[in-house]
């Protein structure tokens, strides 16, 4: 039975994802908006349509895979991580190294593999894979035969090595490059049980009684994004991506985060903070007139609709930025009066 438990952590009875539409670039109408989720569904399951319901989902085709959400640019489609971030932590034993047999592991049901499962490894993202490598963790993600999975895509183990190559740029600054591997199912993996810390197992226990509440009530949803609140715009994924920045990057070392920086020629406009999908871009006004742009490096997912939408074409990419950038909002631009 506790194998079972422990196996089906992330088992939320819900295959369709939660959609924020202030994070949706076609909710906000960024030039050329976005069309990501659409594209990569192996299933046809996203259709797109106009402003107030720009992303609806056919729950019939839909199974879950997870693929839209690990394409999302801006973190509109989201699942929450808890569950699997927590059965990686679970894997790992008090005295600094993974339980059983040195690792954690993800698979899949199709893979047949034993372990801790999701739907599909469509469902792995960066911070994930940072987060591990935080812990400290080995991380293997065992995957099927992708090439004739009804749930996922061909292209999994493809899109999983992106993710990795991803979470590691992060990591570099911290100088402790997460440990995965990315392999399919052997004979072997049949037998790969679940192990978990003591810690963990009492910890998967708890848990596991209250997603059998959770589970009792259909269709249950993640919890209510509140807008009014800033903290609460910006995205479980990237909340967990800096999160994950441990040990802590050296003062001088240089964290790789893209995101928006100003030149001379904006027009001091309000386009960029318009269309930023977590309100990343704040734009105030002084009591003088001018208008100032600030930015909060930390809600910024990188999704650049800001540079494609803006009309004099002021802003750029910076890739990488020094921890300090993380404390406040940077300062892009102070301009004159525009009243």
């Amino acid at each position: 039975m506790l194998q079972n438990i422990l196996s089906r952590l992330d088992d939320s009875g819900n295959l369709i994802p939660r959609y924020t539409p202030p994070r949706c670039l076609l909710e906000r109408q960024a030039v050329g908006g976005c069309d990501i989720c659409r594209d990569v569904c192996p299933h046809n399951a996203v259709l797109t349509g106009l402003v107030g319901m720009s992303i609806q989902f056919d729950a019939d085709a839909c199974t879950g895979c997870g693929l839209c959400v690990q394409a999302c640019p801006t973190g509109a489609l989201e699942y929450s991580l808890q569950p699997t971030l927590q059965n990686v932590r679970d894997q790992k034993a008090e005295d600094g190294v993974a339980a059983g047999e040195g690792e954690a592991s993800l698979t899949c049901p199709q893979s047949g593999a034993g372990g801790p499962q999701l739907p599909c490894l469509g469902r792995v993202t960066p911070a994930v894979v940072s987060a591990s490598g935080a812990w400290g963790t080995p991380l293997t993600l065992i995957h099927g035969e992708c090439e004739t999975c009804p749930v996922g895509a061909p292209d999994v183990p493809q899109r999983l090595e992106a993710v990795v190559a991803e979470a590691q740029q992060l990591r570099s600054a911290t100088g402790k490059p997460a440990r995965v591997t990315v392999r399919a199912a052997t004979p072997e993996d049949t037998e790969r049980a679940v192990r978990v810390s003591r810690r963990g197992a009492f910890g998967a226990l708890f848990r596991a009684g209250k997603a059998q509440l959770a589970q009792s009530i259909p269709e249950s949803p993640l919890p209510f994004v509140d807008w009014s609140e800033p903290e609460e715009r910006t995205p479980e994924e990237w909340k967990w991506r800096k999160l994950s920045l441990k040990p802590a990057p050296p003062a001088d070392a240089p964290v790789h985060w893209p995101a928006p920086v100003v030149d001379d020629t904006c027009i001091d406009c309000p386009v960029c903070h318009n269309v930023c999908p977590t309100d990343a871009i704040d734009r105030q006004i002084g009591d003088d007139g001018g208008v100032s742009l600030l930015l909060n490096l930390s809600a910024c997912t990188g999704c650049m609709a800001c540079l494609r939408s803006c009309p004099p074409q002021a802003m750029h990419e910076q890739a990488d930025w020094l921890p300090a950038a993380f404390t406040g909002p940077i300062l892009l631009r102070e301009g004159e009066s525009v009243m």
